[in-house]
């Protein structure tokens, strides 16, 4: 299948995956909030943070699994295939019961860890106990969708999560109706994503014969999959430190309401990347696939059509939340979370210069040359985690996101894109004019008009919220259709037969 046709696949199911996903949680978010209160709501957002780190668990073994399983079909090695799943189920078993003795153990107390209210303690235990143990059983489980990933099957992992999420919403909303509380939803959100996993394990078995026996696994094939992993697994805990240490300071620093306060900003742009991550999922096994066919020319148009995607997708959106910001927080939680405007715009500016090099990252991960990128990213991560305890007991919520901001932007100002330029000898004018140019160009007409409307009129409900964006979208999107069809050779070419068919329409 031509390369682009297959990335266009991918990308629109992970698009709509993220579409589905953003959608259930704008609106679903508010409602909880409500229900909950600032304590409960903070309790959630608390809990989800701390068992978030058991993410560091996976050592990186997921990213490995796509990178191999990709450079195995590539090159037909279908017993290196076999010795890579099996190895990474059996180090996921082990972790899955490790962890879950350490979740028991810890359920006892954190009470006395944390601020919590009096009257929410015995839920904070349960609450923590819950979501610990589903997370260690996903470890296992998880394989399967690396797999899926590495086959480039996007499509069926993105269908299958987005019909579990809708089902998810329906479900907590008729159990916050009916009264239920913070662990009914709990109980939803994370039993949910193992039918998910069912599915994954069926499709996998379905499409490629797989065995399981203790003969698969050895000591070459884990020492292979750990020398990948593990610098896979340093950037895993980087990131872990770098977006899940906010609520955790302030938890410890401040206040469960805090937190709140803090999430509405950092949720917003949370959501807003999420079609970011959409995009670049797919980078990894293409990058894989072009090194393990050793395809240098093709590696480069990636990356710097990757990240070009990546900034027409990441621009706007930054535009519309600067612009429209406060309306969106007072239209989407209340007008009493305002103060949230200001958390929004310091930690967007650094997530939009990390953001439009989302597919630097998965290129370095796919050639397994990310090794640097791990040791940064800590350093980054260290540093983060230093400034924000320091600026927390000066500005409170505000100099948290301070502590997580700068960091962030030296890392993707001075680091990332030589790096990468360089590994792959583009030249970095050369890269920062194609991929980054034209998409900044196209933003000036829609912050013309989003500022224009903004003028005329307040937006104070979603319909006058959606009225705005959708006129800035349209504008945006005619900018976009221009781009490509002045630049693109695909579109350059629907140009000229479009133009022959008018004047063969006038017999000219």
């Amino acid at each position: 299948m031509n390369y682009k046709i297959q990335a266009f696949k991918n990308v629109s199911s992970n698009w709509f995956g993220v579409a589905i996903t953003l959608i259930v949680g704008f609106f679903l978010s508010p409602f909880i909030l409500h229900r909950l209160g600032d304590e409960g709501f903070g309790l959630w957002i608390l809990i989800f943070s701390l068992t978030g780190y058991y993410g560091i668990l996976d050592f990186g073994i997921s990213s490995s699994i796509v990178k191999y399983v990709s450079e195995c079909e590539s090159t037909g090695d279908r017993e290196r295939l076999l010795r890579i799943v099996n190895v990474s189920v059996f180090v996921y078993t082990c972790v899955a019961f490790a962890l879950s003795i350490f979740v028991y153990i810890s359920s006892r107390y954190i009470e006395f860890i944390f601020r919590i209210p009096p009257n929410l303690q015995h839920t904070a235990r349960l609450l923590f106990l819950m979501v610990g143990l589903t997370v260690a059983l996903g470890f296992p489980l998880s394989v399967f969708e690396g797999i899926l990933q590495g086959l480039q099957k996007f499509y069926f992992v993105n269908l299958t999560q987005s019909v579990v999420t809708v089902i998810r919403g329906i479900l907590i909303l008729l159990a916050l109706s009916h009264g239920m509380g913070l662990l009914a939803v709990a109980f939803i959100t994370v039993v949910l994503p193992l039918f998910s996993y069912a599915a994954f394990a069926w499709k996998v078995l379905h499409t490629i014969p797989l065995q399981f026996g203790r003969r698969f696994v050895d000591r070459a094939t884990f020492r292979q999959v750990f020398n990948y992993s593990f610098f896979s697994f340093i950037s895993v805990l980087a990131f872990r430190l770098r977006f899940q240490t906010d609520a955790v300071i302030i938890g410890v620093m401040l206040s469960s309401a805090a937190i709140t306060h803090f999430s509405i900003g950092s949720k917003l742009v949370s959501y807003s990347f999420l079609l970011v991550g959409g995009l670049v999922q797919i980078v990894t096994p293409m990058s894989s696939h072009f090194d393990a066919i050793g395809d240098r020319g093709r590696l480069k148009k990636l990356f710097i059509m990757g990240n070009g995607i990546c900034a027409l997708t990441v621009f706007p959106i930054s535009i519309i939340l600067i612009v429209l910001g406060r309306s969106v927080i007072d239209v989407w939680v209340g007008p009493q979370y305002q103060s949230s405007y200001v958390i929004l715009v310091i930690l967007l500016i650094p997530s939009v210069l990390s953001g439009i090099q989302g597919s630097s990252r998965q290129i370095l991960y796919g050639m397994g040359r990310h090794q640097v990128l791990a040791l940064v990213n800590v350093s980054e991560a260290a540093v983060n985690l230093t400034l924000s305890i320091i600026l927390i007991r000066y500005w409170g919520i505000v100099g948290d996101a301070i502590g997580t901001a700068i960091p962030l932007a030296l890392t993707s100002i001075f680091f990332l894109p030589v790096y990468v330029c360089r590994m792959l000898q583009v030249p970095l004018k050369d890269f920062l004019s194609k991929a980054y140019l034209p998409p900044l160009v196209l933003c000036a007409p829609l912050a013309v008009t989003l500022l224009f409307l903004q003028r005329l009129f307040h937006p104070h409900n979603y319909l006058q919220l959606a009225a705005q964006v959708a006129a800035g979208g349209v504008v945006y999107g005619l900018c976009v259709v221009w781009l490509f069809l002045v630049l693109e050779p695909m579109g350059l070419e629907v140009r000229l037969k479009f133009r022959l068919y008018l004047l063969q329409a006038f017999g000219r």
